[in-house]
């Protein structure tokens, strides 16, 4: 499986020839500026909730794409004003897809499309695919319903926001390994504006010292999982 960054709480998964793409925000964020959106695929494209930093890429890589579009009921209906038409809508619950397992997960946060519209709840995701078990907790805070994932899987790896103010900070995302089980992370959500600034190195140090791993891709950057 590889791991590509795009910046913010955006990245794109490819396994089994799949390629998921998570949360575009990419062509606002001057961070990513080099970043060819053209040269973007995608087979799916999972949105976690409806704020601009989040769906600001939307319309432009779903319809680029063809990908199919999974969202909470409201963000999919934002997306069909946008033009999209290739939409499944997903609530909280497990769903068997082509490519494996999907499960959309609570998330505490809140979420409001770009035209104001009710974004509905927002959520993270639980997807099974080529082997390996990735939990993205899309912006969140800590919370006590993580420890049922725990319970549920064995997760390889967790994608967790660690920038604070909006959601968790690092030592926030320290103590959600311990509920749901994984020591390898994948720091999103960081460093795009001045309120989720972090010093990246001291979040490295920490990690390390509690025995667990935080890995902070550069944008553009792919890693194997």
């Amino acid at each position: 499986m590889k791991f590509t960054y795009y910046g913010q709480s955006c990245f794109l998964l490819e396994a089994d020839g799949k390629k998921f793409l998570f949360d575009p925000f990419i062509t606002p964020n001057p961070q990513a500026k080099a970043i060819d959106t053209s040269k973007i695929e995608a087979d799916y494209i999972l949105v976690s909730h409806g704020h601009g930093d989040h769906v600001a890429d939307l319309a432009l890589l779903g319809k680029q794409t063809g990908a199919l579009i999974i969202a909470m009921p409201e963000v999919a209906a934002w997306a069909e004003k946008q033009g999209l038409t290739n939409i499944h809508q997903m609530n909280y619950g497990i769903k068997k897809f082509g490519f494996g397992r999907l499960r959309m997960v609570w998330a505490t946060h809140s979420s409001s499309m770009p035209d104001g519209s009710y974004g509905g709840n927002p959520a993270g995701f639980v997807l099974e695919t080529g082997g390996k078990t990735i939990y993205f907790a899309g912006d969140t805070s800590l919370n006590l319903d993580m420890k049922i994932l725990a319970d549920l899987y064995t997760l390889d790896y967790a994608i967790l926001p660690i920038g604070g103010n909006y959601t968790m900070d690092v030592n926030d995302a320290l103590i959600a390994t311990g509920y749901i089980d994984c020591d390898k992370v994948i720091g999103v959500h960081y460093n795009t504006f001045p309120a989720i600034e972090i010093d990246t190195e001291a979040a490295l140090a920490k990690f390390e010292r509690e025995g667990k791993t935080l890995l902070l891709p550069a944008i553009g950057e792919t890693i194997d999982l």
